[in-house]
């Protein structure tokens, strides 16, 4: 039997994260001693584990609170209703980073506008293009918003 701090730091944790998850229903101990302190058993340190290897690999909370139950009554359940989790969170972690590609092509887009020069931001052509176009589709900045000159210049505006 393990008292919280003992699992904690067997598993890598803090106390407050077996608490978060208790405080969740992700994770019980099996009993309090009279003094009130969680006591866990082996079993709840498998389950931990359990939740934080799905968690590292980027299921929330609820969805790690569904394969817990699947866990629970494997024989009743089929390997397709895993997968289907892992599919779907494997769909959606392929349309965020979609999207941060988006956000990476329309940033690396506005840098490329501006020299960065020490002038005044008030003919800044990154402000300019965010305030008037559609930076996130990453297409081409209108050629009137582009400011790009050799470093020696001098006589940048943006």
């Amino acid at each position: 039997m393990l008292r919280i701090g003992e699992l904690a730091n067997m598993c890598g944790v803090n106390t407050d994260t077996l608490r978060f998850y208790e405080k969740h229903g992700l994770l019980t101990p099996s009993m309090r001693t009279a003094s009130g302190y969680r006591v866990y058993s082996t079993d709840d340190a498998a389950r931990l584990q359990f939740i934080l290897r799905a968690k590292a690999v980027g299921f929330s909370l609820s969805e790690i609170s569904e394969l817990l139950s699947i866990e629970l009554d494997k024989a009743n359940r089929a390997c397709g209703d895993v997968k289907g989790m892992v599919d779907d969170k494997l769909a959606q972690m392929q349309q965020r980073i979609a999207e941060l590609d988006r956000f990476r092509r329309s940033l690396q887009l506005l840098s490329d506008t501006c020299c960065g020069g020490p002038e005044s931001a008030e003919h800044c052509s990154i402000l300019k293009a965010l305030e008037s176009c559609d930076v996130s589709s990453a297409e081409a900045l209108p050629d009137e918003t582009i400011h790009i000159h050799a470093p020696l210049q001098g006589d940048c505006k943006c």
